[in-house]
């Protein structure tokens, strides 16, 4: 994989991956804002890749899903630069003809065992979920990877 970041203007980038291109910045008075920041695209990207999985793991199992968000919330560190991500909150919310089983199952194996960039992420830091179903709370948990083999 590979990564262009092209300067645009003031702090903000163009980033290149393959055919598809992102804006990127600062927040004022750093920069313009016109961009999400580096550290919103890690957010992003956890949230993204285990989205992805839970979504294919349901389709497997044949379960209807109406809707399907998930929410990041990182908690950074406070003080001296570099500012880290301390641990992240990762909420998801379903809805549809689900079945409950299914759906935790499917969060937990991203959690545990497909998502790559939690798998990465929980090296640095601790990453706790919850899962919610036609807006009842079904279960949570925490990305817990073995080790490579």
């Amino acid at each position: 994989m590979k990564v262009l970041l092209k300067h645009k203007d003031g702090m903000s980038f163009e980033v290149e991956s393959g055919e598809h291109r992102i804006l990127t910045d600062a927040k004022p008075p750093i920069g313009k804002g016109v961009g999400m920041t580096p550290k919103d695209l890690v957010a992003a990207g956890l949230g993204g890749c285990t989205a992805m999985d839970v979504v294919a793991l349901l389709r497997k199992h044949k379960q209807v899903v109406e809707s399907l968000s998930v929410e990041v919330d990182v908690t950074p560190s406070e003080g001296k630069a570099p500012i880290v991500f301390q641990s992240a909150e990762i909420q998801f919310i379903a809805t549809g003809s689900i079945d409950k089983n299914v759906l935790l199952e499917s969060v937990r194996l991203s959690q545990t065992k497909y998502c790559g960039v939690s798998a990465m992420l929980s090296k640095a830091f601790p990453i706790h979920y919850s899962v919610l179903l036609n807006g009842e709370a079904i279960g949570e948990g925490k990305a817990e990877f073995g080790g490579t083999e």
